[in-house]
Parts: structure tokens; sequence; C-alpha cells
């Protein structure tokens, strides 16, 4: 499975949305380490996306789950990490934490996938999508050096088995679990894959998160709130630090 890592020191674990590479979540959270040193970024493709070959033993989302999980073990051995999990991610990244919570310093929940059947979320209207110009030629040109590559990398044969079925995309086990460190949970209010409501009811679990709706911000997030997202997760860092530093704050 392919990767890229870059620093040195704690590891994070970036687990982009589905059919989505590493590449996206690095320009993105990159610039946030220019003033935070001490932390080994590791940006993955998951199986059938980017520069990773589909594995056609893997017919369901827990075996995409599985071979992430075995990924990260093998990247960071026994070390503690943290881990950030775009929409599809986001579940992979909730997985690896309901295994062993202990292990994990902190958790990054970005435009998650809360709700596995599209026809259960609950969205946002189409009214209250952004249409200004700014924001449709930020959106087109983040389309054109993200998505439309990594869609043409992916294996969407392999992936559109697993995704075009709900009991192959969910987990068979759900993926809720009480988890005490520092957490960031950001969704957009334009948001119509997967929305901005379904994720609060997990907030429970999360006793030391932040919850954030960015408007004028939808799946592709973030797109032009770029320097308000990069504060939060800088924000996200100290605290998982501070807690490291400090662990009875």
């Amino acid at each position: 499975m392919h990767y890229e890592s870059f620093g040195a020191g704690r590891p994070i674990v970036f687990l982009p949305g589905w059919g989505g590479a590493g590449s996206e979540g690095r320009d993105v959270h990159e610039p946030v380490f220019e003033e935070r040193p001490g932390w080994r970024r590791i940006y993955v493709d998951p199986p059938g996306t980017g520069q990773s070959p589909a594995v056609p033993s893997i017919t369901d989302q827990d075996g995409m789950l599985s071979a992430i999980a075995d990924l990260v073990d093998q990247l960071v051995g026994d070390e503690p990490f943290a881990l950030a999990g775009t929409s599809a991610g986001g579940l992979h990244a909730r997985g690896i934490v309901k295994r062993d919570p202990a292990r994990v310093l902190g958790l990054l929940l970005r435009v998650p996938g809360i709700v596995v059947d599209r026809a259960q979320r609950t969205l946002p209207t189409e009214q209250y999508l952004v249409k200004s110009p700014a924001y449709q030629e930020a959106w087109t040109d983040k389309q054109r050096r993200y998505y439309d590559p990594a869609e043409a990398q992916a294996d969407l044969e392999f992936l559109g088995r697993i995704q075009g079925d709900v009991a192959t995309y969910s987990l068979r086990e759900d993926p809720s679990a009480r988890f005490e460190g520092p957490t960031l949970i950001v969704t957009g209010r334009q948001d119509t894959m997967t929305g901005y409501a379904d994720a609060w009811p997990i907030l429970d679990d999360y006793p030391r998160a932040t919850y954030a709706v960015l408007d004028q911000e939808g799946h592709d997030m973030p797109v032009q709130r770029i320097g308000l997202y990069r504060a939060l997760v800088s924000d996200w860092l100290a605290r998982i630090e501070q807690r490291i530093e400090h662990p009875d704050a």
C-alpha cells in the first residue's frame, strides 16, 4: 500500500475519502506543520486508490479497514499515534480507534461519513449550496488538481463493488466507542454528501471534542475557509501536545 511520510516525531496518519488519494490531505495539512514540528505525517492511499493497487480479496468495508489498520501497525509499531480521517476515512479512523483507543493520541474527523446509507442521511437542501463565482472557481481548481486525477487513478470497479451495497459498504460492527483523547470534528454547512447534522449525535463518544460547522463549505472542504480549517487543526494538535505533556489536564 502506497503512502508518503514527512518529518519525524509522533506519528499522525491521514486517511482520505472513498476513492481519494493522500495528496489532497497532504497539501491541505502540511502547511500546519511548518510551525508545529515534532510530528511524522503519514498520508495513505488505501487499496484501489492513488498508487495502491486493488486487493481482490477485499470485498467489504471490514476488509478495507483491516488492510489500513495493518499498514498503520507496520508503520508506527508500538508507538501511540494520532488519526485524521476524511469522509469514509473518518469511518476507518473510528474503526481503528474502537480496536484500541488507548493507542490513539487524538482523532480528527473531516466531513465524516457517519450514516452509510445515503437514503437515511440528514442532508442540507440544494438551495443552500454556495454559488458565488469565487467559490465555484476555487472548487473547480481543487477538482482539477485533486479529485479528477484521483478518480482517474482509482480502481473504480473494485471500489464500486464495495460501495454499491450498504451491507458491504458498512462495517459489520458499529464503530462507536468512547474516546477521551483530543478530538476535532469539522463539517460543512453546505455538504450535500455526508451533511453536518449526522455527526452531532456521536459527540457524546468524544468528551474532549471540538465540533465545528463551517459555512460556505461543502464535502470538498476546505475550499474557501482554508485558513479557518487549518487554525482548527493547529488547535487540535496543540491540545494533543498539551495532553502528552500534562496527562491530567
